[in-house]
């Protein structure tokens, strides 16, 4: 159990790190100004060289405890890390500033005191004469973004176009803190050109749109399926047992109901007569709808013969011609009435 729970925090430790390397790649340098005479100030009204980076990541990260230096030394694989630092400018912690967000710039000052602010550093930058510089990760050994700047002019920048390629702007489009490139009158097919030369960024939006439009048909068509087969489920379900006794409940349920409200009614009008009266309704109401719930007709009527004395005719019209004649014996006596002369 042990080693499995060592294992499983190593995992965790690897994949942490792999996670805040790949987040400290989109932290790149992103514009240079060394000789600086009419540029930005600092919060003491100071103007000094400065370094400005970017987040090309729509994330925010933190740049703290992150490395600047300007000594070529540093790229040997078999310095050691102690003797590394000594010779880089550590980027302070303490300041929310520290956090870029996604697609944000920060601006860190050079040749300056750290005392004076988190955003001033010791790195020396000589004054209109070529230098490297480099960028490295907390770590430092891990080079995240480097730049070999050429002898600038007062007030020029070196900035970066795109991924690959750098330019130097004069001293009126020196723009620190913002995007190096802004152009007014540039078309979207400009702008992507220049961001996106290879058509990397664009082929992968067009792919992510057309997997996430086929996916939406997938789940659209799947829940139409299982709707569909539901529907022929219940229809089977209706053809093997009809619901006649169901229909002959909702019936007697009806005539139950109205007989009962009419019962009300009378009993309302008639300021209610006997209770007892209307519990044995009522009881013999609900009797039948349990005999009439239960008592289905198959609607099959069968008919069997029977034999009567009403089926000899003959019988019968021998019984009806024969006449019964009254003789004197039994003729029945009539009164006379006297006559008065």
């Amino acid at each position: 159990m042990n080693k499995i729970r060592i294992l499983l925090s190593g995992l965790l430790l690897a994949s942490s790190s792999q996670m805040f390397g790949q987040g400290a790649k989109n932290i790149r340098i992103n514009e240079v100004l060394t000789n600086n005479t009419a540029s930005i100030e600092d919060e003491f009204g100071q103007r000094e060289a400065w370094i400005e980076l970017e987040n090309t990541s729509f994330t925010t990260y933190n740049v703290r405890g992150m490395y600047f230096t300007t000594d070529r030394s540093v790229l040997n694989p078999q310095m050691s890390v102690p003797e590394r630092i000594k010779r880089m400018s550590v980027i302070p912690s303490g300041d929310s500033r520290t956090q870029i967000g996604g697609r944000q710039h920060l601006v860190f000052f050079c040749n300056s005191n750290p005392a004076q602010g988190k955003l001033h550093l010791s790195l020396q930058v000589p004054l209109s004469e070529p230098l490297w510089i480099g960028f490295y990760n907390g770590n430092a050994t891990e080079l995240i973004d480097s730049v070999s700047i050429p002898a600038l002019a007062a007030d020029q920048s070196y900035a970066r176009q795109n991924a690959q390629t750098w330019a130097v702007k004069s001293a009126e489009n020196v723009t620190p803190g913002i995007e190096n490139f802004i152009k007014t009158d540039e078309t979207k097919d400009a702008y992507l050109k220049r961001e996106d030369p290879h058509g990397f960024g664009i082929t992968l939006l067009a792919m992510g749109i057309v997997f996430f439009c086929l996916a939406i048909l997938f789940l659209f068509f799947w829940i139409f399926g299982l709707i569909m087969r539901n529907l022929e489920t219940a229809k089977k379900v209706v053809n093997a047992q009809p619901i006649k006794p169901i229909t002959k409940t909702v019936e007697v349920t009806h005539d139950l109901a109205h007989a009962t409200g009419n019962i009300l009614q009378d009993g309302l009008k008639t300021k209610g007569i006997d209770k007892e009266v209307y519990i044995a309704v009522i009881s013999m109401a609900l009797k039948q709808y349990q005999d009439d719930v239960h008592d289905v007709e198959s609607g099959v009527i069968t008919i069997k013969s029977k034999e009567t004395g009403w089926s000899d005719e003959s019988s019968q019209m021998t019984h009806f011609s024969t006449p019964v004649i009254p003789t004197q014996h039994n003729a029945p006596h009539i009164p006379t009435t006297p006559q008065i002369h």
